[in-house]
């Protein structure tokens, strides 16, 4: 992807002000509904996701930046709460009612699982730690809804520790497939068995 600033034709340096101002000009001009029975369409299409996503790293980053270096979920469930299909359920996440929350998500038919829906369910599973399912649930959330700047933030959120060095995947199993935990458990296990006059590991 080219240089995020350079789409919105900004410097790094630019305030957050200078960055939206930047941003709303920008999608008024190349904004599809312009362009419709247009043979540009395709085109203004490419372009109007090329500054979304412009926009979503920079403001990503700095959020990051803003909280040194790692970005809280909850600015994402908690921020769009207006004409919400599942208002109870966001606020059941906000008061950190996860168990609850995961309930009512599980008793909704299929048929009326939505983007918003998949959007909740993975933020209640990446609070829970099983970071590969909401990474799953997010990128869903993004195919029903593929504009919707809050379901992209959370997906790239993930997608970012999901290649990091200290993503681990996790099941809800609650099994992680870390083997820097198991050995860490290993040796704990031997100290407690030497700690009673037994040795689980003889060379430790």
């Amino acid at each position: 992807m080219k240089d995020p600033y350079s789409v919105l034709g900004v410097s790094n340096d630019a305030t957050d002000e200078e960055i939206k101002k930047a941003y709303r000009a920008l999608t008024k001009q190349y904004h599809p509904d312009n362009y419709e029975g247009n043979p540009l369409s395709d085109l203004a299409k490419e372009k109007m996701q090329e500054i979304n996503d412009a926009y979503d790293e920079i403001t990503l980053s700095r959020k990051n930046a803003k909280n040194g270096g790692a970005a809280d979920q909850n600015q994402y469930y908690g921020a769009y709460t207006s004409n919400s299909e599942f208002a109870d359920i966001r606020a059941m996440i906000a008061a950190g009612r996860i168990e609850d929350a995961q309930t009512l998500l599980d008793g909704v038919p299929p048929e009326k699982r939505n983007g918003e829906w998949y959007f909740l369910n993975g933020t209640v599973l990446y609070r829970r730690g099983w970071f590969e399912d909401a990474y799953t649930s997010f990128a869903t959330a993004c195919r029903y809804n593929p504009e919707n700047q809050e379901y992209r933030a959370a997906f790239k959120q993930v997608q970012r520790q999901r290649g990091g060095a200290g993503y681990r995947t996790m099941s809800p199993g609650g099994n992680s497939t870390n083997c820097c935990d198991m050995c860490s458990s290993l040796i704990c296990a031997d100290c407690c068995c030497e700690c009673m006059g037994g040795d689980l590991i003889s060379c430790c």
